[in-house]
């Protein structure tokens, strides 16, 4: 099979595609890349001839793209804005070591963001991009070498390395808290509850961890647990989120701990990348770094 590099026509002559295919008018396209009309003319001619295809419909007056070449000159556009995207990134680190780890927003924030600075200033030819998803994707598909990932290990095709174990506790506004009768614990689900969207069994995992049986319980939904805090906080409902987002929100008397129970765990966070891949070295340098900041019997590698 022909290789398609085969067929990649000068980048002068792409770029002043995709600025005709947004422009639509050749003097215009020509004060944006820096030309003169008939410099972009001749580049536009150019790629028709490289091309061997017609691309421009021409009557008497005007000259536009025709329906092929306008997404052609979309998939081009596309291109051109990765090679700047990657051309910014060699610039802003020359030395090279880019790590694009996918990280979930309330443990990013809280837990991995204020060790950060320690692993930048160990690997300092390394430059981290962070990047929110709230459920596992396909690393082929998505420019990202790493992940930070909550559940069991049901991610396929990908290593782990276990960073904490979650634990969990059912909070609630104070004046929402004194509607909960005391030693009926199950009296908590009479009330709001609040659900991440990510985790829609939650609820019942930890209803059936306190021996209660529920029928799947309905709420206000969110994506995020800042938001569900924060509306905790403002009495809309019973959340059931981690300590290490609330520690401080209970100190302060903003939530209560409600239902009883001591803090449960439902889940792990873990470090995941692909096993497909050869090494790649930020990554394994990032790995090795999280082992030193959990501890030894939280870590895990399957």
């Amino acid at each position: 099979m022909a290789s398609p590099k085969r067929f990649l026509p000068p980048i002068s002559a792409l770029r002043a595609l995709e600025s005709f295919a947004r422009t639509g008018n050749v003097s215009v396209s020509g004060r944006e890349l820096g030309l003169s009309q008939s410099a972009v003319s001749r580049q536009l001619k150019v790629l028709e001839e490289y091309l061997a295809t017609d691309l421009f419909i021409r009557d008497r007056k005007r000259i536009a793209l025709s329906p092929a070449a306008q997404s052609y000159a979309g998939e081009v556009r596309g291109a051109l804005e990765q090679i700047g995207r990657a051309s910014l990134r060699l610039k802003a680190n020359p030395r090279g070591g880019l790590l694009n780890l996918a990280i979930l927003p309330a443990f990013g924030v809280r837990w991995l963001a204020p060790k950060l600075p320690d692993f930048l200033r160990r690997h300092p030819q390394v430059t981290v991009n962070l990047g929110t998803r709230l459920s596992p994707f396909d690393f082929r598909t998505e420019a990202f070498h790493a992940a930070i990932h909550f559940g069991r290990q049901d991610w396929p095709d990908v290593h782990y390395l276990r960073l904490l174990r979650e634990e969990v506790i059912a909070v609630a506004a104070p004046d929402l808290a004194e509607r909960i009768a005391t030693g009926n614990p199950a009296s908590l689900f009479d009330l709001p509850l609040l659900h991440l969207d990510t985790r829609p069994d939650a609820w019942e995992n930890w209803a059936q961890q306190m021996g209660i049986t529920i029928a799947p319980p309905r709420g206000m939904l969110f994506d995020q647990f800042a938001s569900i805090v924060q509306a905790a906080v403002h009495g809309m409902g019973v959340a059931l989120v981690p300590t290490f987002l609330v520690d401080e929100d209970v100190a302060q008397g903003r939530l209560v701990p409600v239902g009883g129970a001591a803090p449960l765990s439902i889940g792990d966070y873990f470090l995941v990348w692909p096993k497909a891949d050869a090494p790649h070295e930020p990554c394994r340098l990032f790995e090795g770094w999280l082992r030193s900041q959990v501890p030894s019997s939280a870590s895990g590698l399957a």
